[in-house]
């Protein structure tokens, strides 16, 4: 009986070293992913300072300005208007913009609780959508007031010194008396 040796199939003997190439394969690909890693970390970092910074603006000084005007600001050009269209147009603007306060409340309402969870670190997904027409909206509030009620304002208080000075007067007193003190 002559026993001849097993043949050797050349694809047997490849199976173990295949299985060590593809671990290769795997670990150079998560090395590279984490080569990415110091970016993404910077970006996270970002994004907490980012959230936490319009937290404490909306919370602080959003609120306050917002407070300055409704009483303080469009009180004064209400009292110093002209009777007739000049008055009426006053309160149509302070309605407008009152309007717009709350609907920009609502909004960041509808922000808050991820902008602030996301200050924290836990990342909360933020609704794009409800952002978006959140900045679009303060946005389009912003340049209305400039563009309208602030260069109204101007005209009807710098009619009388005195007025103006009573605003800048009631504004100061307010942020006295207050933590914040932002307009």
């Amino acid at each position: 009986m002559n026993a001849q040796p097993a043949k050797s199939h050349p694809a047997d003997h490849e199976v173990p070293l295949n299985n060590f190439s593809h671990c290769h394969a795997v670990f150079l690909a998560q090395l590279n992913a984490m080569a990415q890693l110091p970016e993404l970390v910077a970006a996270a970092a970002k994004a907490r300072e980012l959230a936490r910074s319009t937290l404490e603006m909306f919370q602080g000084s959003v609120r306050e300005h917002h407070a300055d005007e409704e009483n303080e600001l469009f009180p004064a050009v209400l009292r110093s208007a002209q009777p007739g269209a000049e008055s009426e147009r006053v309160a149509a603007l302070v309605q407008r913009l009152t309007g717009e306060h709350r609907a920009l409340e609502a909004l960041w309402k509808r922000l808050e609780h991820a902008v602030s969870a996301n200050a924290r670190g836990k990342p909360v997904e933020i609704d794009a959508a409800v952002l978006s027409e959140f900045v679009t909206a303060f946005s389009l509030h912003a340049r209305f007031e400039e563009a309208e009620f602030l260069p109204l304002a101007d005209t009807i208080l710098g009619r009388d010194g005195n007025h103006m000075a009573a605003l800048g007067l009631a504004i100061h007193m307010r942020h006295a008396a207050s933590p914040v003190g932002h307009i």
